[in-house]
């Protein structure tokens, strides 16, 4: 199984950052339009639907992420920044509510509405952090890296008390520990290495301090966490254990992405002006 999950965890970095550096602003979108499109088919098996729902469900989140480039006639436009916001508050406020109490039965309605609200965002996230910096996009990605990995070692050797016995067993809250240093120690050798040329530009046109990507990675982990968290519930209220089986030895996209979902909004708000 170990042996699987690398060679897929392998294949997909390779077809990532090949697509990320290779493809025009037009064939980027269109690979996040698929990723968009099976996220949104495994959340419709999460939501209970059936097939033919799905398939009209996943037809209506990519389009409602399609059709507004194709109006606009840029396939690298940006998207309206208040949906970032929308979501940012969604995954301050109303995600940690959710994961607290814990909702046994919930409307469609409020699935497809919160299905809507998060999978559209990260993937517009995708469009416009590769169109503001590439090499950011993929900074921002390795903190989810770097962050799971450390949360995983350390939780596995010290792992005594558990963050949500209820929803993921296998998380501890030495894990977290182990992820936020983890990622305060990247986040010190970005400043470093990236330099002030990896920081936002202000409207004035100053450049923030190096300083100021500490806070900014550690609030992007707490978010990846929540977001981990939170796909985890989904899974156990359908009473599944994987979103899906596309990834051998991974499971599903939301699998892999559950995290991204919750920082990527994020990420654009604190890296794009």
């Amino acid at each position: 199984m170990l042996k699987t999950r690398v060679l897929t965890a392998a294949a997909l970095l390779i077809l990532f950052l090949s697509a990320l550096w290779l493809l025009p602003e037009a064939g980027w979108t269109a690979c996040c339009a698929v990723l968009l499109g099976v996220a949104a088919w495994e959340w419709g098996g999460l939501a209970k639907l059936g097939a033919a729902g799905r398939r009209l469900w996943t037809a209506s989140v990519v389009g409602l992420f399609v059709i507004p480039l194709v109006l606009s006639g840029s396939w690298g436009g940006d998207a309206p920044r208040w949906m970032y916001y929308v979501a940012a508050g969604f995954w301050a406020v109303a995600a940690p509510l959710w994961i607290w109490r814990r909702p046994a039965v919930l409307p469609r309605l409020v699935m497809h509405a919160v299905g809507v609200g998060t999978l559209i965002p990260a993937a517009w996230a995708l469009v416009d952090l590769r169109r503001a910096q590439p090499s950011v996009l993929v900074a921002i990605l390795a903190t989810v890296w770097v962050s799971d990995t450390a949360a995983y070692l350390v939780g596995r050797r010290f792992g005594k008390h558990k963050l949500a016995p209820a929803i993921s067993p296998g998380k501890s809250w030495e894990g977290v520990a182990g992820a936020l240093a983890a990622v305060a120690v990247y986040a010190l050798v970005w400043s470093v290495v990236g330099g002030s040329a990896s920081m936002p530009v202000a409207s004035d046109g100053t450049r923030a301090g190096p300083l100021w990507i500490l806070p900014v990675l550690l609030g992007l982990a707490v978010a990846g966490i929540i977001g981990d968290l939170f796909e985890s519930l989904l899974k156990r209220q359908a009473g599944v254990k994987d979103s899906g089986s596309i990834l051998p030895g991974h499971g599903g996209i939301l699998d892999r992405i559950d995290a991204l979902l919750a920082m990527l909004p994020l990420a654009v708000l604190a890296f794009t002006r």
